[in-house]
């Protein structure tokens, strides 16, 4: 499970004593909500359902995908499915693919989602080996799925505009900067990249 809110505020109230920015922030926005998802290779499967694609649609192609396979549809169930029926469900054919290396990878047992590696980086290396799952995905399927406490997803557009209205920059930093940047807030970097998200949606602002 993802960071909980008592996770989440430990860790920023943690940051706060020794960063005054944090500090006048929180004192700002307040606490973020937690960002929870089940883990699973569902989770990793709707992530690149909605890849590069409207909030709404994806919704739309994971509805017709569990019309077809079943609410509680195995990757099993997705491989036996030929290329018409899933492009009917809205899945491009680079879609399609990219499920589909998840499905085997899980139904052959190579890829346990509920074993990955406990070092953060090995876990990622390991995610990122499933076609159509790049670093960024790896990152948030950590953050969301399995709650790890200083996953630092600096490549998320909306976490390097947070970082920079945080620190008070003229110019958004690109991901090298802003994983530098992000050191400083070990190991508590999962709280605040929930909160960067946070500080960037804040209508007050």
């Amino acid at each position: 499970m993802g960071l909980s809110e008592g996770t989440i505020r430990k860790g920023l109230d943690a940051l706060a004593t020794r960063d005054s920015r944090v500090a006048k922030a929180l004192e700002t926005v307040g606490y973020p909500a937690p960002r929870i998802r089940p883990s699973g290779y569902r989770t990793l499967l709707r992530t690149i359902v909605g890849q590069q694609v409207s909030v709404a649609a994806a919704s739309s192609m994971w509805a017709k995908l569990e019309a077809e396979l079943g609410e509680d549809f195995t990757p099993a169930d997705l491989l036996l499915r030929d290329f018409d029926t899933l492009r009917a469900c809205g899945l491009s054919r680079q879609k399609q693919g990219y499920a589909r290396s998840l499905c085997e990878l899980v139904a052959d047992g190579e890829l346990d989602l509920h074993a990955l590696p406990e070092d953060d980086e090995a876990a990622i290396a390991r995610l990122t080996q499933v076609k159509g799952i790049g670093r960024w995905s790896a990152e948030i399927y950590l953050l969301f799925a399995e709650g790890r406490a200083d996953i630092w997803p600096a490549g998320d557009l909306a976490v390097q505009e947070g970082v920079r209205r945080l620190a008070g920059m003229e110019m958004r930093p690109k991901e090298p900067e802003t994983r530098t940047i992000g050191e400083q807030w070990t190991p508590h970097r999962g709280a605040m990249a929930i909160f960067t998200w946070h500080y960037y949606d804040n209508p007050a602002l």
